[in-house]
């Protein structure tokens, strides 16, 4: 596998090596040992999660504060996302930017998103099967949601507003200035 570093520190993006033939393809989508030494030694994954969504569904930018704050590696299965991970690590020097990747069946590549990071995606295609590994266990008490049009943050998501589908919660995201007095 391929590691790379973004602009931002510890968020990687990863690019399996896909092997194929008239029969298909096989891939190793993850190896612990070659994680640890190339991203996040200490990282243990506890739980994986999936979702399938429909185009313009956007979910996020979600996080967990405090303790219960979770680092993720997301892949999709079937179909093409934007996905965006949001620096909001306390006293960081990049707090509020932002990394965007586009992540597809296709190209095969994964995100891993370290812990104290907002998170979310948009579906571009008609579907898309969004499957992630966690690092904690989800914790509601300890759930929010930072507000996916902050224009601090400066996302450039790829669908007009009148195409999003965004859950009640989403849409009552708080600003990035809200998010930095909660820290």
């Amino acid at each position: 596998m391929n590691y790379l570093p973004t602009s931002i520190e510890g968020v990687y993006i990863i690019e399996p090596k896909r092997f194929g033939d008239a029969r298909g393809y096989f891939m190793e989508t993850f190896k612990l040992a070659e994680f640890r030494a190339n991203v996040d030694p200490g990282v243990e994954f506890v739980q994986c999660n999936e979702s399938m969504s429909t185009r313009g569904v956007l979910r996020g930018l979600h996080f967990q504060k405090g303790e219960f704050s979770q680092g993720k590696l997301v892949r999709v299965s079937q179909g093409t996302v934007i996905d965006v991970a949001v620096d909001i690590r306390k006293g960081s020097p990049t707090f509020g930017r932002h990394v965007a990747v586009e992540l597809s069946a296709e190209n095969a590549r994964m995100l891993y998103i370290p812990r104290h990071f907002a998170h979310g995606f948009i579906v571009i295609s008609e579907t898309a099967q969004f499957q992630y590994m966690v690092d904690n266990i989800y914790a509601p008490q300890a759930e929010a949601t930072l507000r996916f049009d902050d224009p601090e943050l400066g996302i450039d998501w790829p669908l007009p507003a009148s195409e999003l589908n965004l859950s009640e919660k989403d849409l009552k995201g708080l600003s990035l200035a809200e998010v930095r007095a909660l820290l």
